[in-house]
């Protein structure tokens, strides 16, 4: 039976030792590509719903009543804005700034408004301009301005509705901290009254 020498379990240490210190760490630009891919993905689902939304209010307003296609068209869109809004703010964005919600509203208001004149815009150059007026081009060109429309609605709302909320400074949360713990506690752990005027006499 052999055991190994010092300048062997040295060798093996140094190796272990090497590849540790090798190890690399994420990079930030594979960080943000993975945080933008989980982005993309949990819109595209929310998207995806408001796309199912949008084509069956579409098709049920236009063959139940006599509102000509466009109409019909803006309809549904607003119908799935407001079904977007719910899916954006509380599962792609839930974790963005709340601070500002009337903000938020105010220009998410704004920005769909645009993607619908983009969207519905397309659907009447089509139906109108060129005389694709038939159900199936209907919802073709239905589909491709949502297509278009949602490229834009992607980068503004990322952009300037549900924006980041900004980071806290550590040491500004410290010192916070230490001049009043009470707003970082629990009801239970809050220093009493008496404790209060103690910490001042000292």
């Amino acid at each position: 039976m052999t055991y190994p020498t010092r300048r062997g379990l040295g060798d093996t240490m140094g190796t272990g030792g090497k590849r540790g210190a090798h190890a690399r760490p994420t990079s930030a630009v594979r960080l943000r590509i993975e945080r933008l891919t989980r982005e993309v993905a949990k819109f595209g689902a929310v998207g995806g719903a408001g796309l199912l939304v949008n084509l069956i209010t579409f098709n049920l307003v236009r063959h139940t009543t006599d509102l000509q296609v466009v109409r019909a068209s803006v309809i549904a869109t607003v119908v799935a804005i407001v079904s977007n809004y719910i899916g954006f703010r509380y599962f792609t964005y839930r974790d963005r700034d709340k601070s500002g919600r009337t903000k938020e509203l105010t220009l998410f208001v704004l920005f769909s408004a645009v993607g619908l004149v983009i969207e519905n815009g397309i659907l009447f150059a089509a139906t109108y301009g060129l005389g694709f007026d038939s159900p199936l081009a209907s919802n073709v060109f239905k589909f491709v301005g949502i297509g278009i429309a949602t490229l834009f609605r992607f980068w503004s709302y990322r952009t300037w509705v549900f924006r980041v909320a900004p980071a806290h400074d550590p040491v500004t949360d410290a010192e916070s901290f230490l001049e009043n713990p009470s707003p970082y506690l629990k009801e239970e752990d809050r220093p009493t009254q008496g404790f209060r005027q103690v910490q001042r006499v000292r």
